[in-house]
C-alpha cells in the first residue's frame, strides 16, 4: 500500500505561482512514478507531469508544459509541482498519484494509489 497526502492548495490570480506538495508513504521501496493529475470542473481528469522518485527522471504532458517543473526530496519523501504563469484555464483540483515501478504511464488507470486532491483556483 502507498498512501499519499497533498498540500499548497490556494487561489492565485492570473500570471501567479503555486507550489504543490505530495508527502508519499508505504510500501516505497521499489520505487515509485508519481504523477501530478488535475480535473477541471466538467472535464476528464489528465496528467500533467510525472517522475520516478528512484532515478528522478521526469515527464511532462503538453497540458501545462514549459509552465510547471516536478521534482522530488527523497529525504522527506516528497514530490513537488511547480506551477508558474497560471490561467484561469488552470483551475482544478489537483491530485498525486502513484503506481510502483519506474515506468511512465500518462493513463489515469495506470495508477492505483492516490490522494485527496488539492484545489487550486485561478482569477483573472
Amino acid at each position: 500500500q502507498v498512501q499519499l497526502v497533498e498540500s499548497g492548495a490556494g487561489s492565485v490570480q492570473a500570471g501567479g505561482s503555486l507550489r504543490l506538495s505530495c508527502v508519499f508513504s508505504g510500501r516505497t521501496n521499489y520505487g515509485l512514478t508519481v504523477g501530478w493529475f488535475r480535473q477541471a470542473p466538467g472535464k476528464e481528469r489528465e496528467m500533467v507531469a510525472a517522475i520516478t522518485t528512484r532515478n528522478g527522471d521526469t515527464y511532462y504532458t503538453d497540458s501545462m508544459k514549459g509552465r510547471v517543473t516536478i521534482s522530488k526530496d527523497n529525504s522527506k519523501n516528497t514530490v513537488y509541482l511547480q506551477m508558474d504563469s497560471l490561467e484561469p484555464e488552470d483551475t482544478a483540483v489537483y491530485s498525486c498519484a502513484a503506481r510502483w515501478g519506474s515506468t511512465y504511464y500518462p493513463d489515469v488507470s495506470a495508477y492505483g494509489y492516490w490522494g485527496q486532491g488539492t484545489q487550486v483556483t485561478v482569477s483573472s
